[in-house]
């Protein structure tokens, strides 16, 4: 049996990672919007977080692994949209920074035509990848949605609103969008956050 890492944010960064081609086949804001609502959706499973007039609020108290939840905690109300967008790029590095310490990707920094630099991701055992995607796999094809574990049903989740294509092509999430909807209610409001914020920013792209 292959081990992976414990934290929902950990796990969508590493099923944004194509084994095939090896690399990270998402970057950058939108890998950083993913990890934001990972890890409030980790909090609202747990009932570290709750909610009120659409909006979260702080629930049990307990670990806050990537301090979301004190932010929360010293903030007026606001959106689950606002939370999904703040300080995205930053959760990145952190949960890199996390998955490097714990040995399951290595990072090295290449320059481009000698001058850009850019980093270069490599997932140390692609089987922690594939087991990933195949909870993920089984929770979109397999048991009832109230039996599926809820890790793997947040990953379903999050890589739909995401878009990640190594988990849900798009093909994928139109033929299974009843059973994404499922999904995504069962694993909390995060997810359809993250849907929400990326497409405001391709209907303000196109209008641009």
């Amino acid at each position: 049996m292959v081990d992976v890492p414990e934290s929902l944010p950990a796990r969508m960064f590493l099923l944004a990672y194509d084994t095939t081609k090896h690399r990270m086949t998402e970057r950058g804001a939108r890998l950083g919007y993913v990890l934001r609502a990972a890890a409030l959706t980790e909090l609202y499973l747990d009932g570290r977080l709750g909610e009120e007039r659409r909006r979260p609020v702080p629930g049990t108290p307990g670990e806050d692994p990537y301090g979301v939840l004190a932010q929360i905690a010293a903030s007026r109300p606001r959106s689950w949209q606002h939370w999904v967008r703040k300080d995205g790029k930053a959760l990145v590095g952190t949960v890199r920074d996390e998955l490097v310490r714990g040995g399951w990707i290595r990072v090295r920094t290449r320059k481009v035509f000698g001058l850009f630099p850019r980093e270069e991701i490599t997932v140390k055992d692609p089987r922690v990848v594939k087991t990933l995607w195949g909870g993920a796999s089984s929770a979109l094809r397999g048991r009832p949605v109230a039996h599926v574990n809820s890790y793997d049903a947040a990953a379903v989740a999050l890589a739909a609103a995401g878009r990640l294509k190594t988990v849900l092509p798009g093909p994928d999430r139109r033929r299974h969008k009843r059973r994404i909807d499922e999904l995504t209610a069962r694993t909390g409001p995060a997810a359809a956050a993250v849907r929400r914020v990326i497409g405001a920013e391709d209907a303000a792209a196109a209008a641009g």
